[in-house]
């Protein structure tokens, strides 16, 4: 079969196109390339984007026939769920080892087929990248080979972001490395030195802070903007990331960064880009997380369950989550 046919391919095909916009303008690693020009008008603003709902569909689980994967904690090993309508299944567990490089790091690839995480001692602030598919299989670390340096760092807020669903940036001392899981060694390009990136699920499009200004590229075109969360909120954490990027590149989903070393997976807002205003999210209760889907589907997770919206955010039907999955952290959902 031709590479360029299957569901890798195109995804390879889509990393190289990425890939190719360094010529132009920021790294699609976000390099240090020629930086592009900031858009004419870039407010700062946390009012709202109004999008005017249809009528609410009823509760349906069908509203998402795809496959949902969820990452819970158990006592002593992390749990990897995939749901797919009212079948929830574990596929695999991770135990956290002495340390709390396990639990702070573990991730699921965005189109649900890896795993990656950090196995380090108790105490350690960095260990060995370890990688498996999503049902364990296929373990393998990741050995030293310049310029990964064999540890990554295991603390903070997500040391391990994907790019496109075999790609891995991860944090090391001193700068950063973009490998490559399928051959485990380092990716080609260059990571850069813009932090706080996230990529959408195909790498088309991205989202990145660069010498402190934040930005998301959009068809190919990077826009600075400018974004002030909620006041009250905002002092009680060390700052706001974004989380998920649709597929244009256009909206971001934000939430906080934590004022210690732990992870956080939740996102509270979506951000207009082209006009630094939050969009109006159909439904009720507290946000608790925001996922773009490849389709375009967005998934807004509350208490009460998921509020499934369109690419206009327009609702399109609501899902009760399985049992025990509340306190899990939903990281990926495939059509």
């Amino acid at each position: 079969m031709n590479v360029f046919t299957t569901a890798r391919g195109l995804r390879t095909v889509a990393a190289l196109a990425a890939a190719a916009f360094v010529a132009a303008g920021v790294s699609a690693c976000g390099g240090t390339g020629t930086r592009p020009s900031a858009p004419t008008s870039t407010p700062s603003s946390d009012a709202t984007v109004a999008v005017t709902p249809a009528a609410a569909p009823a509760t349906s689980s069908t509203a998402l026939s795809g496959t949902r994967y969820y990452l819970a904690f158990g006592e002593r090993a992390a749990e990897i769920h995939v749901v797919r309508g009212d079948t929830d299944r574990v596929s695999t567990t991770v135990p956290y080892g002495g340390g709390e490089c396990v639990r702070n790091t573990i991730t699921i690839s965005p189109y649900g087929e890896r795993l990656a995480w950090v196995e380090g001692a108790a105490g350690a602030e960095a260990g060995t990248l370890v990688t498996a598919l999503v049902d364990g299989s296929g373990r393998a670390t990741i050995a030293k080979r310049s310029p990964y340096s064999g540890r990554t760092t295991c603390l903070g807020d997500q040391p391990l972001v994907w790019n496109t669903n075999d790609r891995l940036l991860v944090q090391q001392e001193g700068h950063l490395a973009l490998l490559d899981l399928t051959t485990r060694r380092p990716a080609d390009g260059d990571a850069g030195n813009e932090t706080l990136k996230w990529w959408t699920p195909d790498g088309r499009n991205w989202a990145a802070v660069s010498e402190g200004r934040p930005y998301a590229t959009n068809n190919g075109k990077a826009v600075f903007y400018r974004y002030t969360p909620p006041k009250a909120e905002a002092a009680r954490h060390d700052g706001w990331r974004v989380r998920s990027v649709s597929s244009d590149g256009r909206y971001v989903a934000v939430g906080w960064i934590n004022t210690d070393t732990s992870r956080n997976d939740g996102s509270f807002a979506v951000v207009d880009t082209t006009t630094g205003k939050t969009v109006d999210l159909p439904g009720d209760g507290t946000v608790r997380s925001i996922l773009f889907a490849t389709d375009g589907t967005v998934l807004v997770r509350r208490d009460g369950g998921i509020t499934v919206l369109d690419r206009t955010f327009q609702p399109v039907g609501t899902v009760t989550e399985p049992a025990g999955l509340g306190g899990a952290a939903l990281l990926a959902y495939v059509p």
